[in-house]
Order: C-alpha cells, then structure tokens, then sequence
C-alpha cells in the first residue's frame, strides 16, 4: 500500500500478552569464522573451543561452539520480537545449556511470554519470556528465561498488568545436561596449563581473576553485531541522547564473556557452563570502562560419575575498581535503608560449571 512504511518499529511493552508464542526469523548457521571473531573479541583461552585435537581427544568431532555464542546467537534471533525497544535486559534464570554446537550448525529460536508486570510510574513495563534454542535436527541447544523492561508506546495510559511469574532460584543437578560423549577422563592439564581440578575447590573459597579488561565503544558494537542483537540501546547514539543514561550501553551478555574469559585465570578447568542458575545486570557498562571479576565457590555438585563433578559458582563483575587491590564493596545500603549492588557492580551471575575430577 502506498505511503505505508513497511519497517518493523519492534514490540512495546503493550503490544505482547502473557502466552504469546512468537518463532524467531532468520535461522543463524554458525561458522568458523563467527567462532574465532568471538575469540578476537573476548580473549577466551578454554581450549574446548579453540583446540581441534583436544575437543576430539574428549570423545567430540571437533572443537566445540563457545557455550556464550551459543547463548549470544539464540538471544539475538530473540531481540527483534522481544527487545529491540528495550531499556535494559534485567536478568536470567533456569538457563540450560544442551547438545553442543558445532561450526556448521544452523540455529533457530522461538519464545513464549511467561509474565509482564507495568512499572508503578506507568512509562514502563517488566516482560519475562522463556527461550528455546534448537539445532537443525530439532535438538536443544540452550533454553532460558529473562526479564526485560520495556518502553511503553503510551506512557500516559495505564495497563494495570500485572502478572509476574515465579522464576526457578536453581538448575537441579539432576537436569544438567552433560554430552554422552564427553569423557573427561582423557582430560589433559598440559592443555589448559591450570594444575587445580574439581576436589581442589572449596565451597567459600573466592578467586581474584588479576586482570582488567577495558571494552571500547568499536568493539562492543563489533560482538552485539556478530550476535546479531540489533537492539536501539547498544547502537543509536543519536536516539539514546535524551534517554536515562544519554549513550549506548554494552550488551551485558558481552560483559558476561569478559568477565567469564577473565576467570579463566584460576578455573583453566572448566570443561564447560551447564547452567546459570540466575543472573542480574546490576548497573550499566558503557565504552571505555574497565571490567575486573572475581568468583566465589557456592557449592561442589557430585554427578555420581568419576571423570567429573559440577561446581557452582557465583561470577561478579566490576567496572573502574581493582578488587584484588582496591576495597570493592558488593552491596551497600542507600539513604532509604535497602540493600542495593554497589554501582561498580555490573554482573552478578549464578551459574553451574563441569569439571574434571582427580584420576
């Protein structure tokens, strides 16, 4: 029809409903060429994703898809129907990583609407949506839930929804999903150059991962468009002037790689992430911050198999503040008495690893 404007202006938060089902376009085939730029972006050293010869030592056909990419590509076909208005992405929970993904893999994504809820001042609104990533053979590879706050597209009309969901706290150990052809008894140390394996962590225990990474405003536009995730906050510069924080924010998946290829530093070992058991954006990361991490050990999971174990841990990412040499508060109290992450606090994920045991 003539003087229609066929582009797609993306989903406000009016405009999805509780039980919606919404199949993603545009199917991703992952190449080896996305998997080194994901690499050259991050920095990650695990050798399950960069080591041809290793990964097939393990019992796989060749090195593996980095889990992260596969988690940033599934939530990438999510952001034009779900996000591409959003403010911010909020958090994650039950996220599970399934049957690993190979360069050559092709990718689809569908999502259901679990919840929304409108904020008190009206002008936005919290959606929570569950997503389902597949293989070309029907297989699941990865499946999440996160929440997103969402502009509205009439701030001056209140909806009065509210419909939050409940959120599971955890992944059960008896949901992690581990390859069957995984045999982590071949594992290697000379491989990873890291000497600690799953009975040398102690639940308690905390690890300083040493370095800072500052992430600059090229490269951070670079990974959010490898992961094909086209959302307004991460690249109109021009629209986000009037907005509440007046520039781009980073995608915080991508401070999730940064702090994760950080911790490489003390966990070599990580054969790979099974699960974020729940994950929170706690403030905002923009161009030219500096990302330290730490990891605190919550828990040591026995799989009931003798090549392997699970760790749980807590991974925390901070901007602009050393906390290996710095004073680096977790949470502080605000003037109204409620506990908050202190502002240098910008990631605070919950998530399962597998490791290999002592032979």
């Amino acid at each position: 029809m003539a003087g229609q404007n066929k582009a797609n202006t993306g989903n406000y938060f009016e405009d999805l409903t509780t039980g919606r089902e919404i199949v993603h376009a545009i199917p991703r085939t992952v190449t080896e060429g996305d998997a080194a730029m994901y690499l050259a972006l991050t920095a990650s050293r695990y050798p399950l994703f960069c080591d041809a010869e290793f990964a097939r030592s393990l019992g796989f056909k060749r090195e593996l898809v980095h889990d992260l990419l596969v988690f940033h590509t599934v939530f990438g076909k999510s952001v034009p129907d779900i996000s591409l208005n959003a403010i911010a992405n909020l958090g994650y929970a039950d996220v599970r990583f399934g049957v690993p993904v190979y360069p050559g893999d092709t990718i689809t994504a569908k999502t259901r609407v679990l919840g929304m809820r409108e904020s008190s001042g009206g002008d936005t609104g919290v959606t929570w949506v569950h997503t389902v990533g597949q293989n070309q053979r029907g297989e699941e590879v990865l499946s999440f839930i996160r929440w997103v706050l969402m502009a509205k597209r009439d701030t001056s009309t209140n909806t009065g929804i509210d419909d939050a969901p409940a959120t599971p706290e955890s992944v059960a150990p008896g949901e992690l999903f581990v390859p069957k052809e995984f045999d982590l008894s071949k594992w290697d140390t000379t491989v990873t150059g890291g000497e600690y394996l799953w009975e040398d962590y102690e639940v308690g225990e905390r690890i300083h991962h040493i370095e800072g990474v500052a992430i600059e405003e090229a490269e951070h536009q670079m990974a959010a468009r490898l992961y094909q995730n086209i959302a307004r906050a991460h690249f109109n510069a021009h629209a986000l002037k009037d907005s509440r924080f007046g520039k781009r924010v980073i995608y915080g998946g991508h401070v999730i790689s940064i702090a994760r290829a950080l911790s490489f530093n003390g966990l070599e070992n990580v054969a790979r992430i099974l699960a974020f058991n729940g994950g929170t954006h706690s403030n905002p990361t923009f161009a030219g911050d500096t990302v330290f991490a730490w990891t605190d050990v919550l828990e040591k999971i026995d799989l009931g198999r003798p090549d392997a174990g699970a760790l749980r841990l807590r991974l925390v990412g901070v901007k602009n503040s050393d906390p290996n040499t710095e004073d680096q508060p977790f949470k502080v109290t605000d003037d109204k008495g409620r506990e908050r992450y202190h502002p240098n606090v910008v990631l605070d994920l919950d998530y399962t690893v597998l490791m290999p045991r002592r032979r």
